[in-house]
């Protein structure tokens, strides 16, 4: 039950998360570390109240092996935002990363020795398939809409495959992390809610030194339009609704994938979040070309179907 459960709570929050970050992204592409920062801040303070008892619940997993837990974690996390930067889109950012599938089928095979089925072997082929042809489009789209110039061009295009390496790097990176974290869990036992806490906890010191880029957009998000939030009236910056909505959805996305690496295998856990990101997007595409037609005619009200969902 604690599965499906888990499944659903992955689904609904980081299918609606995705939304988002997309309308954060598109109004301001650099704002990933505010984003990142007020993500891990939510869920470090509500685990410290529910989870660490404000500190006085000793962890069942030693501090050690949270710390090499969160020093992959936060790398990731930090240079996928950077990536945005890059000539890098949001489809491509998001289909990119689904490749965790093929790294950490990878990893599993020389790490923990894995063997798999041939229809496992064949579904991680046809993947790699689908992004390689992502992303072959991707590199001939930033071709050209790159300048004329044929420095403008290379230049462009260098800026993408930078972006496609700080992609490759994020994505080795998490799928070891997995792996690492499956291992932990056979070794100490299942501990979902702690290793959110400390997960999102013990990176918050790092995030001083992004400190002027987070006040920078802090600035930014307080001089967007104002937005009147449905039922409780209030009124605030259009882009801190936008953040509070995306730091609830992920609270929920990552809670249920918590839960999934306590019940399942590494795999089988990256597998249902490749899955929800193929099913994010048409979501997201429809919620980001909605608000822009409505900012375009003066409004900045949600259609019924997405308040409702």
């Amino acid at each position: 039950m604690r599965p499906a459960i888990a499944v659903g709570l992955v689904f609904a929050g980081c299918c609606s998360n995705v939304i988002f970050l997309e309308l954060l992204a598109r109004k301001h592409p650099g704002c990933g570390n505010i984003v990142t920062f007020a993500q891990f801040l939510f869920i470090a303070v509500e685990g410290f109240l529910f989870e660490a008892d404000l500190g006085r619940k000793r962890p069942a997993i030693p501090i050690r092996y949270y710390a090499v837990m969160v020093t992959m974690f936060f790398t990731v996390s930090v240079v996928n935002n950077y990536a945005l930067n890059l000539n890098i889109a949001m489809p491509l950012h998001m289909i990119f990363r689904s490749g965790s599938l093929i790294a950490n089928m990878i990893l599993g095979i020389i790490i923990l020795k894995k063997r798999y089925s041939i229809f496992k072997y064949t579904s991680i082929a046809l993947v790699s398939v689908g992004i390689f042809i992502c992303t072959f489009m991707s590199a001939k789209q930033v071709t050209s809409q790159s300048s004329s110039s044929e420095n403008d061009g290379f230049q462009a295009f260098a800026w993408w495959l930078l972006g496609i390496g700080a992609l490759t790097f994020a994505l080795l990176m998490s799928a070891r992390m997995g792996i690492f974290q499956e291992t932990l869990y056979k070794q100490f036992g299942k501990h979902s809610k702690e290793a959110l806490f400390y997960n999102h906890a013990l990176p918050l010191p790092g995030f001083i030194f992004l400190a002027s880029d987070i006040y920078d957009h802090a600035v930014l998000f307080n001089k967007s339009e104002l937005y009147q939030v449905p039922v409780v009236g209030v009124t605030v910056p259009i882009m801190w609704f936008y953040l509070l909505m995306n730091v609830f959805t992920q609270y929920v996305c990552i809670r249920g994938v918590f839960i999934l690496t306590t019940e399942c295998a590494s795999l089988t856990v990256t597998l249902v979040v490749t899955l929800r990101k193929f099913l994010s997007t048409p979501q997201q595409r429809f919620a980001v070309s909605w608000t822009l037609q409505a900012s375009s005619s003066g409004t900045t009200e949600w259609p019924g179907e997405l308040r409702h969902r």
